[in-house]
């Protein structure tokens, strides 16, 4: 690991967390501790402790307390209450509230000792999975594109294929599916890789400019025209000039568009001079262009002309097995924008993001992890980081209920997962503990509260 796990000790009593100071610094922890449990929950967002040691009974605030804090504040840390005062009901609610352990004093700390390497063994197991899930991200992804799934890999594979070839392609998808890396990605792979990408939003241009930015236009040629411009295809000569929302282009510039690509020659507005050009257009649209070639809003030979070979992005609610590896990349990439020490998601939040619909698709799934990321306090993102960076929707609250508004849902969908990961690891506990980032003991928790025997 490159950082040593942190454990917060929270006791009242000075001579303790003196002992768990020098009993956990030889075994591998960075400890913290606190005198004041009210102190101590002030600053837990500031303490991404990895595991904590708290005193059941303290004389300003109870252990069960700041157990429910530190749960709710990052739910990744496994904490061990420790009392002199043992009772049956509190040991059972401290289990049922997600203690790992529950001690009596005086310590046993042969029992100590085996619980702190129980979690680093956790913490490290967890810090493997997220590098594996970061490199399998990284070697899946095409040209900054993440995709594991059948559908996105088939796709990579369409965009290999074409890209030294094609002088013209058609990406289709929903807004926020990734389109525009889909064409930087054919300019990448293919042979004007050194030569320029330019990209025009046909959506955000006023109708009357379209023919001047695309063509250019000469002194003179219109009212305001004061000096000579180079239109984008003549800038993007010998490179790639990519065409967004294209469905949105006037009619009479979708037939000087058509002329250019079937000749290779612009014509500055004004001008009587034409110029040969080498351009490769890629062009994207989130409309249906056949449907619309049909019903006569879009030229059907501009659409044929362009539809050279089609390439369609799915959106992200058809492929959410790429959910883990996109959260992943973001995650990485934002932690090191915001400098905050974020490592990864829980698995709660995890079950939010994979139940989401994602109208808004990649975009919308990056924008809300750049929030999340930029508001976090913790190592982990936890759920309700997540929840209050999504935007609130009636669709999206009947499709992705809380643990807190609908605990149930989540309960199902946790046996569930669970279910799924021992059936394909045909029943191997060990493994599947391992594959669900919990320990053996948290598995068999879970099981029981599951009622799921294998």
């Amino acid at each position: 690991m490159l950082r040593k796990p942190l454990l917060l000790a929270i006791d009242d009593e000075p001579g303790m967390l003196a002992l768990i100071q020098r009993f956990a610094g030889p075994a591998g922890f960075d400890v913290v501790t606190n005198g004041s449990a009210k102190d101590a929950m002030a600053r837990l967002a500031e303490l991404p402790a990895d595991v904590a040691l708290v005193d059941l009974r303290m004389p300003d605030i109870g252990g069960l307390d700041v157990l429910r804090a530190i749960r709710e504040t990052h739910p990744q840390c496994q904490v061990i209450l420790m009392t002199a005062h043992a009772a049956v009901d509190s040991a059972i609610e401290a289990v049922k509230l997600g203690a790992l352990d529950y001690l009596s004093k005086p310590l046993d700390f042969d029992r100590l000792k085996d619980l702190l390497s129980s979690a680093r063994e956790d913490i490290e197991r967890r810090a493997a999975l997220l590098s594996a899930e970061n490199e399998t991200a990284h070697r899946l992804e095409l040209c900054g594109l993440i995709g594991r799934s059948t559908v996105m890999q088939e796709l990579f594979g369409l965009v290999r294929r074409i890209a030294p070839h094609a002088r013209a392609a058609l990406v289709t998808g929903e807004t926020g599916t990734g389109k525009e890396g889909i064409a930087r990605a054919i300019h990448q792979l293919g042979p004007r890789r050194q030569r320029r990408f330019l990209t025009i939003n046909c959506s955000a241009v006023v109708e009357t400019l379209f023919e001047s930015e695309l063509f250019g236009h000469v002194r003179g040629a219109f009212t305001g025209a004061t000096e000579h411009k180079t239109g984008l295809f003549e800038a993007a000569d010998g490179g790639t000039l990519f065409l967004d929302e294209i469905g949105e282009l006037p009619a009479a510039v979708q037939a000087k568009l058509l002329r250019v690509l079937e000749s290779g020659e612009v014509q500055r507005v004004g001008s009587l001079q034409a110029k040969k050009v080498d351009v490769r257009v890629v062009a994207a649209t989130n409309r249906a262009l056949r449907e619309e070639a049909e019903a006569g809003r879009f030229r059907s030979d501009l659409y044929f002309r362009l539809n050279v070979v089609e390439l369609h992005v799915p959106p992200l609610r058809e492929r959410r097995e790429d959910i883990p590896y996109l959260v992943a990349a973001f995650v990485r990439e934002f932690a090191a924008k915001f400098q905050k020490p974020v490592e990864g998601v829980s698995l709660t939040a995890e079950r939010l993001l994979m139940m989401a619909d994602w109208p808004g698709n990649v975009r919308e799934l990056k924008n809300v992890l750049e929030r999340a990321c930029m508001l976090a306090e913790g190592r982990c993102l936890t759920e309700r980081d997540v929840e209050r960076c999504l935007p609130a929707a009636p669709a999206r609250a009947a499709s992705a209920p809380s643990a807190s508004s609908s605990g149930t849902d989540l309960r199902s969908l946790e046996r569930e997962h669970i279910l799924k990961v021992l059936h394909e690891e045909r029943g191997n506990k060990r493994a599947a503990a391992a594959k669900l980032g919990l320990s053996r003991r948290t598995l068999y928790r879970r099981l029981e509260r599951h009622d799921i025997t294998t």
